[in-house]
């Protein structure tokens, strides 16, 4: 990892410094994996600190209207925000629900997975707080974890316990439900469910085309990305197979660009795991980001959708690539 110089920066005055990076061009922290990597890079970006002082940082969601990040610090229990214009960091939200993942619904709201309350929610232009779920055949929900919104409007998000096996992400409780991965319809607000096979379900994405919806089995030894291939009304579980064997990595939340390529928090604690793994759709693996954290998840940001934001562990990472994020990642 290159070495980094500073500049003042705060979270409610709280931080003293956010670090930028310096050393030479390209980064040798971005490592081409195979070929197919290669158009990726950009010979004249390296990753770059923008945001420190998390205890657990997850959630990134890009609000481009605004030129804004938002992402979870969930021990916390609050929601930051850093404005790309100013650099500044501040509080957007606490508390935040324990809040966990985040995405945007087609109308541009901010919607999230709290494991405090158990639920789903949606964030109106107001400020006011709706809850699309809770619950399910009369029974609460695990803890929300992670959560997309398909071009048709529905919310598909992964119901696992982990946010109620203690008290640092939220309340301890009782199961009540099995694990499982969810879809909200958006007009009847009626709940089905689209896999309840898989062992940790985790963070999830949609291929380009919406044809695939990639769901990250985070209790399978080892760990795995599945693809879940949908129907043709896009509505259900039509196959699912093994797309990725993590080995000895620890895949979290990830997105997907517009080429297919899944790009993947990754790390389990060593120099060698921590930052991004990038594959293709195929499942081969073709880069990866050194970072100095354990990368929990990520989203697309920046005027073209070509800047790599990176919840990891304490901090917030950047880097510009050459492609875009898919639509509504």
């Amino acid at each position: 990892m290159n070495r980094m110089n500073t500049f003042p920066g705060s979270i409610m005055n709280t931080i003293p410094t956010i670090a930028m990076p310096t050393g030479r061009y390209p980064d040798p922290a971005v490592q081409v994996l195979a070929p197919a990597f290669e158009k990726y890079r950009l010979a004249l970006a390296a990753v770059e600190r923008i945001a420190s002082g998390s205890r657990w940082a997850e959630g990134p969601v890009w609000f481009g209207d605004g030129r804004y990040l938002l992402w979870s610090d969930i021990p916390n229990n609050r929601i930051l925000k850093w404005e790309e214009e100013t650099g500044i960091v501040s509080v957007y939200r606490s508390p935040s629900g324990n809040a966990n993942g985040n995405t945007r619904d087609r109308q541009g709201r901010l919607v999230s997975c709290e494991h405090g309350g158990r639920r789903i929610t949606r964030t109106e232009y107001d400020g006011s707080i709706t809850v699309l779920m809770d619950s399910f055949d009369g029974k609460r929900l695990n803890s929300p974890n992670d959560i997309v919104v398909k071009s048709d409007g529905s919310i598909w998000f992964t119901d696992p316990p982990f946010g109620i096996a203690g008290y640092y992400q939220g309340e301890q409780a009782p199961q009540e439900l099995p694990e499982r991965v969810y879809r909200l319809d958006p007009i009847t607000g009626k709940a089905t469910v689209v896999a309840d096979d898989i062992s940790g379900p985790n963070g999830l994405a949609f291929s380009p085309d919406e044809r695939t919806l990639y769901v990250i089995e985070s209790r399978a030894r080892p760990r795995r990305i599945r693809a879940l291939a949908l129907d043709a009304d896009g509505k259900r579980l039509d196959d699912s197979r093994v797309l990725i064997d993590a080995g000895p990595g620890t895949p979290d939340g990830f997105r997907v660009d517009v080429d297919g390529n899944l790009w993947c928090g990754w790390g389990m604690g060593t120099p060698e795991l921590d930052g991004v793994r990038v594959f293709s759709p195929e499942g081969e693996t073709i880069g990866h980001i050194s970072l100095p954290e354990r990368c929990a998840n990520l989203c697309f940001g920046g005027r073209h959708r070509n800047r790599l934001l990176m919840a990891s562990c304490t901090s917030i990472y950047s880097l510009y690539v050459n492609t875009q994020g898919a639509a509504g990642g």
